[in-house]
């Protein structure tokens, strides 16, 4: 067989590397997409929930559009979509469509809440569809808003609660609310924290006062929120306000003694959030997201809880714990602990740990630890103090009622004394008095 010519053997051999170059850049192309669909996933799943002011301003635009057809109403929907004087500032958090920005409401900051992005992404007031908003009395508003509220707290609640909620005059309203009046009213009793914050603000300090709300966004205080990655969890320099003079105790005002002050002071204020939810309600009311990001400090340094969504009053934590196990390990629901129950596999409707014993050991150890306190650690309050919180870390409040409250008060006047032998500064505990709250009685 006579070997191939010259020429014939070049085109041979370029139609073969023209092959498998044709090969390599359709696999490099197929790895090139492949890439980029990865990325695009990575960026949808990772970035979709960005908070982005223009993502804000669109969705206050869709709200307020809404509100111009009727759909949705509220007593800030007014200052918010017409007169301006509700004003947009920033994107504070975001994710799976729950939403918070800060705003400024006639110069004062406010922060815009909503479980929900979208007003449509919430259940339609059932008796609407079958009957016109003018057949509906105002008590028939009351009955199911309490319906609503019991399912949501796990409590029975007084008729006598539910008009805060919505207004004042709920009861003597005389006319039929109106169908965006109604089902405003209902996307917001589909929001655990709403309802929360509604039906505790008249009867506890240590909960966030809600100012208003237009349609399925409602309005709270701006306070100044903690933070895990701050040394002292929150900015308590935010709080200091120059004194008028030397005499009234501050030492100049700004010093860091004062803040140390500072923290003790809102420290106190825990204590006695950690007892009036105890022991000022029908119920317990246990927190299972403790965390500073979930906590804010008043002017008056008074400990205000901001993030409800993990709050549950004794009855409905009971359900919540009561679930199948093999280890204790299967009870641990957040900051909840119950225990499991290898006979039937299930684990305990009793807590087991306590509200206090989590903020000794996410706030209280942070902030007294040696590292923080420096100089000033090996004082002998100090140290008693640092004992009393590691006492308290290692306590199981829910199985010894007792010893916790002999901790509680250990913790109580470790604190008062770190603030009564300051010297040259006089005493001061906040907004720390104990005020009754029995008037909410589930």
């Amino acid at each position: 067989m006579w070997p191939p010519r010259r020429g014939s053997a070049l085109r041979w051999l370029r139609l073969r590397v023209c092959r498998r170059s044709t090969a390599l850049v359709a696999l490099l192309w197929l790895a090139l997409w492949g890439l980029l669909d990865s990325l695009l996933f990575v960026h949808r799943t990772i970035f979709s929930d960005v908070c982005t002011d223009s993502g804000s301003k669109r969705i206050l635009q869709h709200l307020c559009g809404e509100y111009r057809q009727g759909v949705l109403t509220g007593d800030l929907c007014e200052d918010l979509c017409v007169s301006g004087q509700l004003e947009y500032q920033r994107c504070l958090y975001y994710e799976k469509g729950k939403k918070v920005m800060e705003a400024k409401w006639r110069g004062t900051p406010v922060v815009l809440k909503s479980k929900l992005e979208n007003f449509s992404s919430y259940e339609g007031f059932g008796p609407l569809e079958y009957q016109e908003a003018a057949e509906l009395s105002p008590m028939d508003v009351v009955f199911y808003a309490t319906l609503e509220i019991k399912n949501s707290l796990g409590l029975e609640v007084r008729n006598a609660t539910v008009p805060r909620l919505w207004s004042q005059e709920l009861q003597q309203r005389s006319q039929p609310y109106s169908r965006a009046e109604l089902a405003s009213l209902w996307t917001l009793l589909q929001q655990e924290e709403y309802i929360f914050f509604k039906a505790l603000q008249d009867f506890s300090q240590h909960v966030a006062k809600v100012l208003g709300s237009c349609g399925h966004f409602y309005a709270v205080e701006h306070l100044v929120a903690g933070h895990a990655w701050n040394q002292d969890l929150f900015s308590l320099e935010d709080l200091l306000v120059p004194p008028k003079d030397e005499a009234d105790g501050w030492a100049g005002g700004h010093g860091r003694s004062t803040e140390r002050d500072m923290v003790n002071r809102v420290a106190l204020s825990f204590l006695d959030m950690v007892s009036h939810f105890e022991n000022d309600f029908s119920h317990h009311l246990h927190l299972c997201d403790i965390k500073p990001e979930n906590f804010a400090i008043r002017k008056d340094l008074t400990v205000v809880a901001i993030d409800a969504d993990m709050a549950f009053f004794e009855p409905k934590m009971r359900d919540i714990l009561e679930q199948n196990c093999t280890h204790d390990d299967d009870c641990n629901f957040f900051d909840c602990v119950s225990k499991c129950d290898l006979k039937r596999n299930k684990c305990g409707t009793k807590r087991v740990n306590s509200n206090l014993q989590v903020i000794c050991d996410k706030i209280f150890r942070r902030w007294f630890s040696p590292t923080l306190l420096g100089a000033g650690a090996g004082l002998p309050l100090q140290v008693e103090l640092q004992h009393a919180v590691q006492e308290c870390v290692e306590t199981d409040g829910g199985e010894d009622a007792q010893h916790s409250v002999a901790i509680w008060r250990r913790l109580l006047a470790v604190l008062t004394r770190l603030l009564e032998d300051r010297p040259g500064r006089r005493a001061g505990r906040g907004n720390t008095r104990r005020q009754p709250h029995s008037a909410l009685n589930f």
